[in-house]
């Protein structure tokens, strides 16, 4: 990392881009980036070349000598690499307009990352993250890969397995917004806060809750009863808790749990929703476009305000504080995805899962918690059975795979109804799934 940092972001064209670039301008002094390569496909041309002409004035505005490329290359940016952030979504907002409304048809919910959304997204993903690996592997096979690509866990998952990059951070805004919500609960600022992350991806608990040291889990189980304190991301209904049923939990849920402890309201809630105002992807459809009309002003160079409302607020500080925290070795902690070796017991050591670490310049140290409290320990064993299996079959491309992967997750009621689903949603993303049609294979 001579002469400074290079950083490759794929899925350079995203929306999200300019939280990123506030977040190298804000940690230049500690994290001297040299270049910034942003990469897009060709379909993402446009946004490509409005967020990195945005991204060039924020750079220039802050009076910093980041060089920033823009590339439809990927194996021309990645060549001696530091760290490459994986930022995409395959199928782009459209693939993810499909996976919210088809299981609705069946009464089953329809979410980007939970359910049959969740299954078809990490079906897309996983072998173009696998593709990208094997480029690293040839081209900056020292570099880090922080992949923010969704579902997370699921892709980390996969890297840990069918590749041969070992150092692998998947990252998720999620424990981030938890931390705010309690402080913002406990009326304390967040610097204050420290939570006791465990768990996946999207499924993450906090197991124990203190400010300045002192354990404050009661209190914060207390608030979450109020319904005032909604505590969830902006694209996930806020539901109150129970306060009796949260109570008897005694562990913190994240957002979207609700999804498995209230399924029944998330989905009436999902069905009105997108007769009302759409599925989530085209709401944000909406916002994207909206966002990019700002992108393109000339005289815009800082990130604009209204990008808070997109689900992926605090993105740039997980991913700027954890290459910093590498590349600094600052040994600080930080919640991220990272192979269990042992911390949770009831995980299989070479899985991946969502938990705090000791962040080092040979990257993560779980901090071990020993086991997860009863009343959670099954639905995330459960969740982690998804999960590997999803990833098999994304690899594989084998139905029968694909099926059971689909029938074991807990939000879909049986195998009957999973085959439905199954079936459409293949045929829905074809394009997007050669893995699974012999014809596009050959």
């Amino acid at each position: 990392m001579k002469n400074g940092i290079k950083i490759v972001t794929i899925g350079g064209g995203s929306s999200y881009t300019p939280e990123l670039i506030e977040g190298f301008i804000k940690r230049y002094d500690e994290l001297p980036v040299r270049e910034l390569w942003l990469v897009d496909i060709e379909k993402g041309k446009e946004k490509l070349n409005i967020v990195g002409n945005l991204a060039k004035r924020m750079v220039e505005k802050a009076g910093l000598p980041i060089d920033i490329h823009l590339t439809l290359d990927r194996r021309e940016a990645l060549k001696d690499a530091d760290f490459v952030t994986t930022q995409f979504r395959v199928g782009l907002l459209e693939a993810r307009a499909k996976d919210e409304r088809i299981p609705l048809k069946y009464d089953v919910i329809g979410q980007e990352t939970n359910g049959p959304g969740g299954l078809f997204k990490g079906l897309r993903t996983i072998p173009v993250v696998l593709d990208i690996c094997r480029d690293m592997e040839e081209l900056c096979p020292d570099a880090w890969l922080v992949n923010f690509t969704n579902p997370a866990g699921m892709v980390t998952e996969a890297v840990l397995r069918y590749s041969n990059i070992k150092r692998v951070v998947g990252l998720c805004n999620v424990p981030i917004g938890m931390r705010m919500g309690i402080a913002k609960a406990l009326g304390v600022e967040p610097e204050r806060v420290q939570v006791d992350f465990a768990g996946l991806n999207h499924m993450v608990f906090g197991l124990d809750v203190y400010v300045d040291g002192k354990s404050v889990l009661d209190e914060v189980i207390a608030a979450l009863g109020n319904p005032e304190n909604e505590m969830t991301m902006k694209n996930i209904a806020g539901f109150a808790w129970d306060a009796d049923f949260i109570k008897g939990m005694g562990v913190i849920p994240c957002g979207y749990h609700r999804y498995y402890y209230k399924t029944d309201e998330m989905l009436q809630e999902e069905k009105e929703a997108s007769i009302e105002k759409g599925t989530r992807a085209e709401v944000v459809q909406k916002l994207e476009a909206e966002l990019f009309e700002l992108y393109k002003n000339p005289d815009l160079a800082i990130k604009p305000p209204q990008l808070e409302k997109r689900g992926g607020a605090y993105y740039s500080d997980a991913a700027c504080s954890l290459i910093n925290s590498i590349y600094n070795d600052k040994r600080d902690i930080q919640p991220v995805n990272t192979r269990n070796n042992g911390a949770i017991a009831s995980i299989p050591d070479d899985s991946a899962i969502e938990i705090n670490c000791v962040i080092t310049k040979e990257g993560p140290k779980p901090i071990g918690i020993g086991d997860l409290p009863v009343p959670v320990r099954g639905l995330v064993q459960q969740i982690k059975s998804f999960e590997r299996v999803a990833a098999e079959a994304a690899v594989t491309g084998n139905y029968h795979t694909a099926l059971v992967a689909m029938t074991i997750n807990p939000l879909v009621p049986s195998d009957t109804i999973a085959k439905k689903i199954l079936d459409e949603m293949l045929e829905a993303h074809k394009e997007d799934l050669p893995q699974f049609f012999s014809e596009i294979k050959s």
